[in-house]
């Protein structure tokens, strides 16, 4: 409907351009909005307001104008002007009852817009370091992402799901040597486990795999170990420092073979885990990229030749710098140190020029509220390399809150005591954990109510629509109870006897859904689609509880079955994009 209203004023616009009315140079592409009320029909356009200055007209008056070269169109009941210049479209009947004849003839893919090459994009969401079991915060992101993909993919885009693991490294340093120094307490050593090293049970489990295989062929004496070294904050020391001197011992003492059965068996097991709960929750990749492949494939060294190239990189304190703050950045940032090692930042800018160079056109980059600081840096960064920073698109996921029983959920990281995903799928179900990480904006702060997530009621949102759902496949149900069929033929050629008025809210709300796929992908914003299932659902149950469905007129019986049939397809389909089941039965 939309796009056939915008292509009247495109005729209309065209007919006043030969008339002279418009200059020739026009070429203002009308847009259309929905109306917030539907007493002021369905879509509303501007057209007459954006023109208006441009022609020396009051805009009423050339709305008006507008209106009267529309060609007909049996789709349009009524075109007229509202306020300072609006023109506001009411859609004949004909026009609405068609969007059943479209849910039903496309399936699966109605609202779907083809595959468009010119938007090739890659979207790089969750890229926890693999150091421990991802926790609620990742889940959000995980979960935004996922749906976001998909609806990117809904809306025409071409679409790569990636995972950057960062498996290089001095975090990975750091797990593999508290996974060691728990497998020395596992032979009996005592030790004092550094403060900055990683907790929890999960080093444990992993330590206890480790000497499982291996036994204590990697066994060494406590003093051996820690004796000597710099002091750990508690004693006086820096933690920082006491961590990398446990590192350099670790290395020096097991040599490159023991140190890579620690490190290679830490990261994996970590990585493998996360792939596991990462797919038990809907959420899969395309591609899972390896720091440790930038560094091995030459891409770092190629990314620094660039900027070394281009005039933003030079020395200082045997560090070499990027220009970062010359480029829009707060401050300029070493990418290798005195030491001749890359940071982190050096294997980031590697990352986004491999993105280019195989060929997307947009790089998508969905971060934690805390990488703010990663926007300026990453622009500066494409900007140095000689790429259009507008390639590089940043979006943030604001934090998650847990509450029980109106309370919240006290949670931690460092000591290895948070609430992961696992555990929070295991309570309120994937379903649930789906649609509350999706249902506000990702920038905004979420607090997650975790007894509302349970609930089975109809204040529990994911609840309430697929409850709608299970409705109409009960419907169904009953009606082979009754020996009968659904005729969908019979259906469509009695469209026009869907008049009530909770059936035209209902046919208004499914002609919707591809403008809510549009701009959810637009926007970036699953949380819309989210929304709008929310409020076709409330269509439904209001028009199941006003009428009966299955009656003896056969007529319409087999045309509210069309209209309810074509309900259950958008909702199982707007729930898939949001990596959410349609159950048939509740």
């Amino acid at each position: 409907m939309k796009d056939h209203i915008e292509e009247l004023l495109i005729q209309a616009l065209l007919h006043l351009i030969r008339e002279g009315v418009l200059g020739a140079d026009c070429n203002i592409t009308p847009k259309l909005e929905r109306t917030r009320t539907y007493e002021h029909g369905e879509f509303a356009s501007n057209i007459a307001m954006v023109l208006a200055k441009r022609v020396g007209m009051p805009p009423r008056e050339l709305a008006q104008i507008i209106i009267d070269k529309l060609p007909r169109s049996r789709q349009v009941k009524l075109a007229e002007i509202a306020g300072a210049g609006f023109i506001n479209f009411h859609m004949d009947q004909v026009a609405l009852t068609t969007v059943v004849k479209d849910i039903l003839y496309h399936g699966d893919s109605y609202g779907h817009q083809p595959a468009d090459p010119e938007r090739e994009v890659t979207v790089e969401f969750v890229s926890a370091n693999p150091t421990g079991p991802l926790h609620v915060g990742h889940g959000r992101g995980a979960a935004y992402g996922a749906s976001l993909a998909s609806i990117l993919q809904a809306a025409g885009y071409i679409v790569q799901r990636e995972y950057y693991v960062n498996d290089n490294g001095r975090q990975m340093d750091i797990l593999a040597v508290s996974v060691w120094l728990r497998y020395l307490e596992l032979c009996g050593e005592q030790l004092r486990f550094p403060e900055n090293g990683y907790r929890g049970d999960y080093i444990y489990d992993i330590a206890r795999d480790v000497r499982n295989e291996i036994g204590d062929k990697w066994r060494f004496k406590g003093r051996d170990v820690l004796d000597n070294l710099p002091p750990d904050e508690a004693h006086g020391g820096d933690r920082e420092i006491h961590i990398d001197a446990i590192i350099d011992m670790a290395r020096e003492l097991l040599g490159s073979d023991g140190y890579r059965v620690f490190f290679e068996t830490s990261v994996n097991s970590i990585l493998t885990d996360i792939q596991k709960d990462l797919s038990e929750f809907g959420v899969n990749f395309d591609h899972w990229f390896s720091e440790k492949e930038l560094e091995d494939s030459g891409a770092i060294q190629h990314a620094i030749e660039r900027l070394e190239q281009n005039g933003h990189l030079y020395k200082k304190d045997g560090a070499t710098w990027f220009k970062a703050s010359e480029l829009g950045d707060e401050k300029d940032r070493v990418i290798i140190r005195e030491n001749g090692r890359t940071t982190y930042f050096a294997s980031d800018i590697a990352y986004f020029l491999n993105k280019m160079e195989r060929g997307f056109k947009k790089a998508i980059y969905i971060f934690g509220a805390d990488h703010h600081g990663y926007i300026a840096r990453l622009r500066a960064a494409a900007t140095g390399l000689g790429e259009d920073p507008d390639r590089l698109e940043i979006l943030l996921v604001q934090f998650a809150v847990l509450f029980r029983n109106g309370e919240k959920v006290a949670m931690s990281t460092r000591s290895g005591q948070f609430i992961t995903l696992r555990e929070l799928r295991d309570e309120v179900g994937s379903d649930a954990a789906r649609f509350f990480y999706v249902m506000r904006s990702h920038e905004q702060h979420l607090d997650f109510d975790l007894d509302l997530a349970k609930s089975k009621s109809n204040d529990n949102p994911v609840y309430y629509i697929q409850y709608a759902h299970a409705r109409i496949c009960s419907v169904f149900r009953n009606l082979e109870k009754m020996n009968e069929t659904h005729n969908p033929a019979i259906g469509e050629a009695a469209l026009n006897l869907l008049t009530e008025e909770n059936e035209i809210k209902l046919l208004r709300a499914l002609s919707r859904y591809p403008e809510i796929i549009e701009a959810s992908a637009r926007l970036r914003a699953p949380h819309q689609l989210a929304h709008y299932l929310q409020a076709l659902a409330t269509e439904f149950h209001a028009y199941y509880n006003s009428q009966q469905f299955l009656v003896e007129d056969e007529d319409i019986r087999n045309v509210r079955l069309n209209l309810i049939l074509s309900t259950r397809l958008v909702l199982a389909n707007g729930l898939a994009l949001l990596g959410i089941s349609a159950p048939e039965t509740m």
